[in-house]
């Protein structure tokens, strides 16, 4: 095992030092810089900004930035905000947790979801329960989340009044009710995505199952007198569960897109509004796309 664990890393470095340099250059080439904003302020005189744009080589060529990338962040040096005027690791650990805890507990949900329900209907294979099951897994990830949170708003936030849509990290209440206020304002977000996980995750352990339970070593379980709920989660469940959390490590990536969409509907102070914010505080790519913005 920690030969193995030795050798997916090594050869995980060079993936991530591909990924990153292609990042690094794509937003390298987009339009606008941190000091763009200070070449249309006429109170900075000309020198400062040559000083400022010389002390973080942002005229230096891609090469030399990338490398001076990669040595700081290997440091934990993951630069400055000009925006929020913080270290960018300090804003970044706190808008972590927040989006760490929905998208556990969304993962989780998913999880709990789509175990039962998918086994259930590969050992009912065409019943009521599977066709109901089949139909509402395609009914969830054929909505976007952004619609289903409006839906989960329209509902339970404005028409019957249960839960909160606005996600609040400065909850002035104390004890079990602040414990409580946060699970209250988190349902909704967690269940937007848990939902849009789950059904994708239904349908790849139904079939992982179908294609498990008519193997022959369950019917030799069978045969030796086990029980069939011991074949069940020893043998069939067990094996099922290989290609499902290959499919859980793929779709990792997709949760945090959709929470960027689901945390910008609830405004749930994570990491997906701190992208988005810092995207819309680029603000020379509206002055090309936005005729009615003028620098002048």
């Amino acid at each position: 095992m920690p030969k193995y664990l030795l050798r997916r890393t090594l050869i995980s470095i060079p993936v991530l030092a591909g990924i990153s340099a292609v990042l690094f250059t794509i937003l390298a080439l987009a339009p606008g810089d941190p000091f763009e904003e200070l070449a249309t302020n006429p109170n900075v005189p000309a020198e400062v900004r040559m000083n400022l744009r010389a002390k973080f080589g942002l005229d230096d060529p891609l090469p030399v930035r990338y490398a001076r990338w990669v040595v700081a962040m290997a440091r934990g040096d993951w630069g400055f905000s000009f925006v929020s005027r913080v270290d960018v690791d300090t804003l970044i650990l706190q808008r972590l947790p927040a989006t760490l805890a929905v998208l556990g507990s969304a993962l989780l949900l998913a999880i709990l979801i789509a175990i039962p329900i998918g086994t259930y209907s590969a050992l009912r294979p065409y019943s009521i329960f599977d066709q109901a099951a089949t139909t509402l897994a395609f009914i969830g990830f054929s909505l976007p989340t952004f619609f289903t949170g409006l839906l989960f708003i329209l509902l339970f936030s404005i028409h019957l009044d249960w839960l909160p849509f606005i996600y609040r990290a400065d909850i002035s209440a104390t004890g079990w009710r602040w414990y409580w206020e946060h699970v209250r304002q988190a349902i909704m977000p967690v269940a937007v995505l848990g939902l849009f996980q789950a059904a994708s995750m239904t349908r790849f352990m139904r079939a992982a199952v179908l294609d498990v339970v008519r193997l022959d070593y369950v019917n030799t379980a069978r045969a030796k007198g086990l029980s069939e709920g011991t074949t069940l989660v020893k043998h069939v469940v067990r094996n099922a569960l290989i290609p499902v959390v290959t499919l859980v490590a793929l779709q990792i990536p997709n949760i945090f897109g959709g929470a960027i969409v689901t945390e910008q509907i609830f405004r749930v102070p994570g990491i997906g509004s701190l992208l988005i914010a810092s995207i819309l505080a680029n603000d020379i790519l509206y002055g090309w796309l936005d005729p009615r913005i003028s620098y002048r």
